[in-house]
């Protein structure tokens, strides 16, 4: 029985691939069912099967006479052949020496459809044999031939290891010394485009793969073998192609169960991915303004883009998700649960950055390039993305700034109408009331008059914002069409507005007043280059 047992196992590993492909487990799903019928086994051999009852279950009753069986085959003063059956009104029983071995009912024989009295002798000459193979596996002549045969497995199992070894050390070489300057060949032929350090690796890694197939298929093998050589590891072996390939084989049936959901799901990607492309194809043309719709940006195309094919994306994940492979299962909705749960409470921040940039995209509050100020920060605006815009501040800093604070904060900006009419450069200065107020506003334009880059159509204009206590506060406005240098604008205009009002001997009283000076505070032409600043280049 050991040498059909092992020839077995060697066919079985042989034909794994087409046991995969082909033989499919019969599973019961019912569990009070599978508990109402149990095999008696012996070393790993089926005899017959029994039928249980609720005050003792079929697994129950199949091990008792196991154990019944095995207690008959150890004791020597029992020979296989002696049993006979005693039969009665509602049963058979098998009897071997003076032990009853089991009793059949009814209802035993409506496993196999039998009559009860052919169940009964059948399951004789069962017990009988496989007493006799019992004695015979443990028995020193059966044990010490079956050492030898694992020795010569275990032999010939090295060697071939060794083989295979050595193969794939050889393989490695010519791959490292031909194959990889036909690479390094094909990469310079074409300038680059390949890779042959990543071909390389590619074709190593397939070495590796197959290497390591190889080595444990041969250990299954040699494993399977060894242990089906002695009767006390025989049923281990039985099960070990099921431990090991089991979950294989369940992966393949369940991808050749899912094969209609998958195809399914192969069809909708193709769909939403030509549907994704048709709408980029409209709004990038648009965005171009070869098509033009009426009160719609050329701007806004692909941000509104963006939006759609988030909503063709979940709804498509909307319609897929029934037919995703285990989706049904209680473990992916646990886990679909858990990362909602995860994503709604760490990604609070996250989603009102993304709603807050497109409503800035919709607002047009600003665009890429414009001066602006938002809180306390002020610069050019760099790039508007979907969580943050970047901004290059006037000291060269770059500011980014999530678009939630964007949207909660007031913006200013500068850049907007700085070419018709411009920007309004504003400086406040606060003037005594012995000035007559008409000399004050005639040198605040001559100041603006004197500074490059201010615009003197639309002409500048003074403004008298308030009557102080002590001092009449006056406002320069003037218009300027550079919004990125308006720093230096304002510098310009401050330096000529001292000058000027020290030309004219007008002192310039803001901030603070208290008393009048001794002396008017201003600066006599004969002071303004004093070192170490150099008077301008006589022209």
């Amino acid at each position: 029985m050991s040498n059909k047992f092992c020839l077995r196992s060697i066919l079985l590993c042989i034909g794994i691939t087409a046991s995969l492909a082909f033989a499919a487990p019969e599973v019961s799903t019912d569990t009070d069912e599978a508990r109402k019928i149990a095999p008696v086994t012996l070393d790993g051999e089926v005899l017959f099967q029994l039928r249980g009852i609720s005050a003792l279950p079929a697994p129950e009753r199949a091990a008792t006479v196991r154990e019944k069986i095995i207690q008959a085959a150890q004791d020597a003063s029992i020979a296989p052949d002696s049993g006979s059956l005693e039969a009665s009104e509602d049963r058979i029983t098998v009897i071997l020496g003076t032990h009853a071995i089991v009793s059949f009912f009814p209802a035993d024989a409506e496993i196999e459809a039998v009559p009860m009295k052919l169940l009964a002798e059948t399951a004789l000459v069962r017990i009988a044999a496989g007493i006799k193979d019992y004695r015979e596996a443990r028995s020193a002549k059966y044990l010490l031939r079956h050492t030898g045969m694992l020795v010569g497995i275990t032999i010939a199992g090295a060697l071939l290891l060794w083989l295979i070894l050595g193969l794939f050390k050889w393989l490695d070489r010519v791959l490292e010394r031909r194959v990889k300057r036909k690479i390094q060949r094909l990469e310079q032929a074409s300038h680059r485009v390949l890779d042959a350090g990543q071909i390389g690796g590619w074709l190593a890694g397939v070495l590796r793969g197959v290497r390591a197939v190889l080595v444990f298929a041969l250990v299954l093998i040699w494993l399977n073998a060894a242990l089906g050589l002695y009767p006390w590891t025989r049923p281990l072996a039985a099960e070990l192609f099921s431990l090991v390939l089991g979950p294989l084989k369940e992966l393949g049936l369940g991808f050749l169960t899912s094969l209609p959901d998958l195809a399914f799901l192969a069809v909708l990607f193709f769909v939403v991915r030509f549907i994704l492309r048709v709408i980029h194809t409209f709004f990038n043309r648009a965005h171009r303004g070869w098509i033009r719709l009426k009160n719609f940006e050329p701007e806004l195309a692909m941000p509104t883009y963006r939006i759609v094919r988030i909503m063709v994306i979940v709804m498509a994940l909307v319609i897929a998700y029934p037919y995703i492979p285990g989706s049904d299962s209680e473990a992916f909705k646990g886990m679909s649960i858990f990362f909602g749960v995860v994503l709604s409470i760490g990604s609070s921040s996250f989603i009102a950055n993304i709603i807050a940039g497109y409503s800035l995209t919709y607002r047009r509050a600003f665009r890429e390039g414009d001066r602006i100020k938002v809180g306390e920060q002020e610069g050019i605006v760099l790039e508007m993305s979907t969580l943050n815009t970047r901004i290059r501040s006037m000291k060269n800093e770059e500011i980014n700034i999530p678009n939630s604070v964007v949207l909660g904060s007031p913006i200013v900006n500068y850049t907007t109408f700085e070419q018709e009419p411009g920007l309004i450069l504003h400086s406040d200065v606060g003037i005594g009331y012995d000035v007559p107020w008409r000399q004050v506003e005639a040198m605040l334009l001559e100041a603006a008059k004197r500074t490059e880059g201010l615009k003197q159509d639309p002409a500048p204009f003074v403004l008298q914002k308030s009557l102080g206590d002590f001092t009449v506060v006056y406002q320069i406005n003037a218009y300027c069409e550079d919004a990125d240098k308006m720093n230096i604008r304002y510098s310009a205009l401050h330096s000529h507005i001292q000058d000027v009002f020290n030309e004219y001997g007008v002192q310039i009283m803001s901030p603070n007043y208290v008393a009048d000076p001794p002396e008017s505070k201003v600066v006599p032409p004969e002071q303004w280059y004093s070192a170490p600043a150099e008077p301008p280049a006589a022209t």
